[in-house]
């Protein structure tokens, strides 16, 4: 069942002209969203979010058809635009140093942490100015039904996005930095210790206990002060939220992402962290 979270649009909406312009999409599991960018005037003209609701694990088959019954009711999904950028959200994935990493050997990295199967596709991708690789297991089913759709596409593992995004945002910041990017059913750490990447985490969750849990069990394993180091938060999650309220009990220097740059008319499609990978996929 396909829930959808939210849509809005630019009122100047020009169907004659969503060719000429970026979609950004967005995939996961138990969800897909996408965002249009004009390039030229440099505005969102529209971001729409939707949720895939199921008891059960959804599986890669069930996936796909969820995928293509949004393409077939969602009128934005069917121009061919001019560029178009994919993010894949998922747990397969685990960045490997530079310097252990050999590409004949993809499946090694992951096999301690998930369950591969013999005809698993495993790709990576370069985190921009690290010695890191991402290595992961994407949608490949899904990308070859957007191969159909709009014939030439880049995709990068969505963790790429987030770490490649907060590394050039704090090249300059000296300290101890833990980012935690609230998604629909789990959440994303990045550390930055003195401008280098120290850790990258997913971790699913249920209720804010089983947030805070986690979120402090890793400070304690890196040795890192809930009193001294910065949580900064992204994705989904407000002051006003009950993540915000149990972690400000427990950590003391919180603050939102606030990103340096960003489309003219952006808060009109929500916070300044808010959908922070699909729209730096842009």
């Amino acid at each position: 069942m396909i829930r959808e979270i939210r849509k809005i649009t630019n009122p100047n909406l020009d169907f004659t002209k969503l060719k000429e312009q970026h979609i950004s999409i967005q995939l996961s599991l138990d969800g897909f969203s996408f965002c249009i960018y004009n390039k030229r005037a440099k505005e969102i003209t529209a971001l729409t979010t939707f949720e895939f609701e199921s008891k059960q694990t959804v599986t890669d088959r069930q996936h796909l058809e969820l995928i293509k019954q949004l393409f077939e009711q969602e009128p934005l999904l069917q121009p061919a635009y001019a560029d178009v950028s994919i993010t894949h959200c998922n747990k397969l994935v685990s960045p490997v140093p530079k310097p252990l990493f050999d590409k004949e050997q993809l499946g090694s990295y992951l096999k301690y942490t998930v369950k591969l199967l013999e005809n698993d596709y495993i790709t990576y991708d370069d985190i921009a100015n690290t010695d890191m690789v991402n290595v992961y297991i994407p949608f490949v089913n899904v990308n070859n039904f957007l191969i159909d759709k709009y014939d030439v596409f880049t995709y990068k593992h969505s963790s790429t996005v987030l770490i490649e995004t907060l590394l050039k945002a704090y090249k300059n910041c000296e300290g101890t930095f833990c980012f935690v990017n609230v998604l629909h059913t789990h959440f994303e750490i990045v550390v930055l210790v003195d401008k280098q990447l120290k850790l990258f985490n997913s971790i699913d969750f249920n209720t804010k206990e089983d947030f805070i849990y986690h979120l402090l069990f890793t400070a304690e394993q890196l040795s890192l002060n809930p009193e001294e180091f910065s949580l900064v938060l992204l994705g989904d999650i407000e002051k006003e939220s009950d993540l915000y309220t149990i972690a400000y009990q427990y950590i003391r220097n919180i603050s939102f992402y606030e990103p340096d740059k960003r489309p003219v008319n952006a808060e009109k499609y929500g916070s300044k962290h808010a959908h922070f990978t699909l729209l730096n996929s842009l």
